[in-house]
């Protein structure tokens, strides 16, 4: 587990780290002095040098990501997530019981540009975003939900699952009061990657369990 300012370290070699992000972390850091706490510069301090973010969690979202140790690896990293050869998997939880127990959701999403950072669904403007979800578990008011989403817009889980009336819970920005009050944090967690190493080829696979 993450403890004080350190990131714990899933897998490392000389070609990348795996590595777990905490919630209520920037995976990179944003504007301003009091926004230089984040991912990439924790794990500078904790002697990775050469560390260089491929993708990104949002600052609310726990759980796994890749980290290049190289500009030659981000390049390589970079071109299979573009070419959706990485596979990945979140773990929610979403206010509300959902009638089928798996479903797609495809809405095309864009910022608001008007109440950044917030993203919303756009038939004219909005990119095409495609996300797979399946139930593992219900209560009488929420339920426990894999998510596989096959784009990666930004916001996109969260929106999409708004969408259908099931919010995340614990999310600031699209749960309404009852979601919001459920969870101090936001149950969204990356809990699984997998992709081919670029440099042995070998097939990579990780879980990080989610901790809610």
């Amino acid at each position: 587990m993450t403890t004080d300012n350190t990131i714990d370290i899933i897998y490392q070699d000389e070609a990348l780290l795996i590595v777990d992000k905490p919630a209520k972390l920037l995976s990179v850091p944003g504007r301003g002095p009091d926004k230089q706490d984040c991912l990439i510069n924790r794990l500078i301090a904790q002697g990775f040098s050469d560390a260089l973010i491929v993708h990104r969690l949002d600052y609310a979202t726990s759980g796994i990501m890749v980290v290049a140790r190289s500009k030659a690896i981000h390049k390589a990293l970079s071109i299979l997530f573009q070419n959706r050869e990485i596979g990945k998997s979140y773990q929610a939880i979403v206010w509300g019981k959902m009638k089928a127990t798996q479903g797609t959701i495809e809405q095309p999403l864009r910022c608001d540009w008007e109440n950044r950072p917030l993203q919303i669904v756009d038939y004219e403007w909005g990119k095409n975003a495609i996300t797979h979800w399946q139930v593992t578990e219900q209560t009488a008011d929420t339920s426990r939900i894999m998510l596989f989403p096959e784009t990666g817009r930004s916001h996109q889980l969260r929106v999409h699952l708004q969408w259908i009336k099931h919010p995340i819970c614990g999310d600031e920005f699209y749960a309404f009061k009852d979601a919001l009050n459920y969870s101090e944090r936001l149950c969204l967690h990356a809990q699984t990657l997998s992709f081919t190493h670029p440099v042995s080829n070998q097939a990579m696979a990780f879980e990080i369990p989610s901790p809610f």
